[in-house]
This record gives structure tokens, sequence and C-alpha cells, in this order.
């Protein structure tokens, strides 16, 4: 097998002066970096990116600003420069870099690019080729474009907080910041590479402006669709599925193991009962159609994990699956990064980080046949790479660079 570095990176020559901090923003970089893309994450001490502060930390140890897992998951293939946007100076070596960039990304507050001067009229004045991507919670129109937020109010704002509930229980959330994972960077990722698509025929570029909460709302069209054209309010399912049962998750042998399991077709149904033995009580006639087994859920999921109890979760899913019914073991962290299916398709990999020594990161979800993704380099120090990226490509003297570190531009 070829070894990576000899591979054609899909983004290769595209560089990304990128000013995106915390979630959705540094992950849609994230995946530019590993297609090949020069990403240049601009920082500063002065005012830190939240997420080298937060947790988890290698070896529980938090101290100082290089030991998040967190930041660090997001940035790697990542270069930092130091660069504090509040001193007058640091504007002349943005400058710089937007002229030899293809790509500028920010995803803060609108009017915070603009009150640097940095708005997209006054960077497409500086290199009309570049593409300018804004990527702020409301989008940079409507009465509520100056709010902000992240994604715990994102999340309630576009309705999944609201689905994240059992029937007529208080929401409980999703236990993660699901669009700043997804729903975020795969519309921005997107949009990016259709921008670059015109830019290639017309050499043109253009303003991007995402709005993370239309991003949001646009993937998962269920509960809007239901109020649309029946003037219903779809209430929360817990784990269940209107076109489904059963479907839901079960308890199975062992200390905090459970499967989830759904059944969307009579031919599933049949498989399931032939699975656990065809047992009396599925033959009762509140069980014999899809209509009646909603009808009747409750008892339904009572009398399924009455079976499931008393299986072992892993077993269970191959059987299950080889009968021709979904089936899946809830994992935990544990349960993912050990995952033998993930290991294989070498999704997790480790990579040499300059404080935290070895540490886990993922692929973005994508295999290439002809530019597969690189993962090089661990999410960099603060600044690491300031000096390099102003002298090698910037074209900045040594004695140029000591002078604004002297004067506090680069920290």
């Amino acid at each position: 097998m070829l070894q990576s570095n000899v591979w054609k990176k899909a983004l290769e020559g595209i560089v990304v002066c990128d000013f995106t901090w915390v979630g959705a923003g540094p992950i849609t970089t994230n995946v530019l970096a590993q297609c090949g893309a020069e990403v240049i994450k601009i920082e500063s001490r002065a005012k830190l990116d939240i997420l080298r502060l937060g947790g988890p930390f290698k070896d529980g140890i938090a101290k100082g600003i290089e030991r998040s897992g967190y930041f660090s998951n997001r940035n790697p293939n990542k270069k930092s420069i130091a660069l504090n946007m509040s001193h007058p100076k640091s504007k002349e070596v943005v400058t710089r870099l937007i002229k030899k960039s293809d790509i500028i990304a920010n995803n803060f507050r609108v009017g915070q690019m603009e009150k640097w001067g940095l708005g997209w009229e006054d960077v497409r004045k500086i290199n009309p080729r570049i593409i300018y991507v804004t990527m702020s919670l409301q989008g940079t129109q409507g009465p509520h474009k100056s709010y902000m937020g992240f994604g715990v109010n994102l999340n309630a704002l576009c309705g999944l907080t609201a689905q994240a509930a059992f029937k007529g229980q208080r929401p409980f959330g999703t236990g993660t910041n699901y669009t700043d994972h997804v729903m975020v960077p795969t519309h921005t990722v997107f949009a990016i590479m259709a921008a670059l698509l015109h830019r290639e025929k017309t050499g043109e570029g253009q303003l991007i402006a995402v709005s993370q909460l239309a991003a949001s709302i646009a993937m998962k069209p269920m509960d809007v669709m239901t109020y649309a054209a029946n003037n219903e309010i779809l209430e929360p399912l817990g784990y269940s599925d209107p076109n489904a049962a059963p479907h839901g998750v079960y308890t199975t042998l062992g200390y905090r193991r459970w499967i989830a399991i759904a059944v969307f077709t009579e031919e599933e149904w049949q498989s399931l009962k032939r699975v656990m033995g065809n047992p009396e009580w599925a033959e009762d006639p509140k069980f014999s159609s899809f209509e009646a087994r909603k009808e009747n859920e409750d008892e339904l999921n009572q009398r399924i994990e009455e079976w499931t109890r008393w299986q072992y979760a892993e077993a269970l899913m191959e059987e299950l699956i080889k009968a021709g019914v979904k089936a899946g073991v809830v994992n935990d962290a544990r349960g993912a990064i050990e995952d033998r299916h993930l290991r294989e398709r070498r999704f997790w990999v480790y990579l040499d980080h300059p404080e935290m020594g070895i540490s886990l990161y993922n692929r973005a979800p994508i295999l290439f046949s002809k530019t597969p993704l690189q993962m090089h380099t661990a999410a960099p120090l603060l600044g690491h790479h300031t000096k390099d990226v102003l002298t090698d490509f910037l074209g900045y003297s040594e004695d140029e660079v000591a002078k604004m570190t002297e004067e506090g531009v680069l920290t």
C-alpha cells in the first residue's frame, strides 16, 4: 500500500484564514484541514478560545491552556498564530494573510469582524478572489441577527430540545451540542465547496452567510412539517418513532448495558418473534398489526425488555441483525473507541501532542478513493507557528517579528 504522504490531497494549495472558535467553526475548518487545506488559526492570549479551558483534560490535569481534549479534537492539522486583534498593528498582519488566503472564516456574533475592519466589503477589496464565510447564530439579517449563543441555546431555538423528552415530561436535551457537530458544519463545508467551484469557473470570490439556526432546522423537518401540514404540534416521543413498533432502548445483561431495537415492517416483526423464540404473548391480537402494537406500545416494550434483560447486548445485536432486525448496542465512549468495526475502518487516530503526549483523535467520516483524508499533526499550542507563518509565509523579517512581539501585537 502507498504511504499516505504520496497521495494527492483534495484541497492541497487552499489556504484558510481561520478566525473560528469553540464549536461549529473549528469543526468545519478541521474537515478542510484533513482534506489538505493549510488552515492558519488566529488566536490570542488576550481572549482565549474558551475550549482551551474546557474539559476533559488529559490525565485529569487542568493546569494551563494546552491540555483540553475538547479543543484538541477539533483542531488537528492546523497552524496557530498568536495575534492580538485589539492592537492596531494586527490589521496589517491579517491583511497580508488575507492576500494569500482562499478562504476566511469566522463564527462570531454579527458585527465583530466589522469592528476590526474585516467585514466582507473590507476583505473583498483586499482579495477579490477570497471566499468569506460567516456562520453566526441566527444569520446576518433579521431582528435577531446580533444575538449570540452556544450549542445549548441553538438546540433549544431550533426545536431539538423540545423533542428530546418523554411524552408529558420536561425536555432533557440532546446530551451534546448536536447542532455544532453535524448540522452547521455539514452545510458550511458544502457551501464552501460550491463557492470554490464557482471561483474555479469565474475567478470570483463571494460571501457565504450561514445561519446556524436555519442550518439546524433544515435537518429536522418532521416536527415542522407536522405543524405546516396539519396545524399540530408533534409531541416528544422519547425512544418511540411514529412509523415503527417496537422502537426503543431495552435493558440487557451487565452493568449499564442496553440495546436499541427498531422494527419498521411486518417482516421485521416476524423475524424478531422468531429470535425471541415465538413467545405466546407475541401472538396476542393486541400485537398482531402495526396499529395494534402502537396502541399497546408501553406493554409491548415491557414484554420485550423482560426478554432482553437476560441477553448479552453484543451477542443479541449480532443475532438480530443476521435475522434482518435493526439493532445496535448502546455504546458509551469506551465502547465506541474499542469497536472493532471503527478500528478496522481506521476512524481513530493517535497523534503526538507537544504537551499532552499521545492523544486520540477521530477522522472526518469520509473515505476518498483518490484523495484520502490525512491526519498529520495534533492540535497546535497557542501561537506555536507564529514566527514560521510570519517569516516563511507572510514575508516578515525576524527583527520585525521580534518588534511586534515586544509591542504586544503577537500575543
